[in-house]
């Protein structure tokens, strides 16, 4: 198996991103949740925060898509992020230690950044 030294994780509630650097280069993997489609919403008057919990097997995907890295980085502007990192160190407890930072990031707002400063 391939050793990336990096990874960078953008999560969402729909889709994971997982950037892998090596010396050869960047892979990318999309990992979509398999049990449902776009955003589900608490009836109202229900308990919690009204965000949906991401299923086992999507957030096991996505640390199987992260095994191989050394170092990895979790990003995005929800709370899926928290929540896989969680779930790395409930049920992935060797993994836990590979990650070396949790932080919100809007992706949109970085790639609409980045292509402002491309076109300068």
């Amino acid at each position: 198996m391939l050793s990336h030294f990096h990874a960078v994780v953008c999560i969402d509630h729909a889709e994971a991103l997982v950037f892998e650097f090596a010396e050869s280069g960047v892979t990318e993997h999309r990992i979509l949740p398999k049990d449902r489609q776009g955003n589900i919403h608490h009836k109202a008057g229900s308990m919690g925060s009204g965000h949906a919990h991401d299923s086992k097997a999507y957030l096991t995907a996505v640390t199987d898509a992260l095994q191989p890295s050394h170092e990895i980085l979790i990003v995005g502007h929800g709370t899926a992020k928290d929540e896989l990192a969680s779930f790395i160190r409930d049920h992935v407890p060797a993994l836990a230690p590979r990650i070396m930072g949790v932080e919100t990031v809007d992706p949109k707002a970085v790639i609409t950044e980045t292509y402002a400063e491309y076109l300068k």
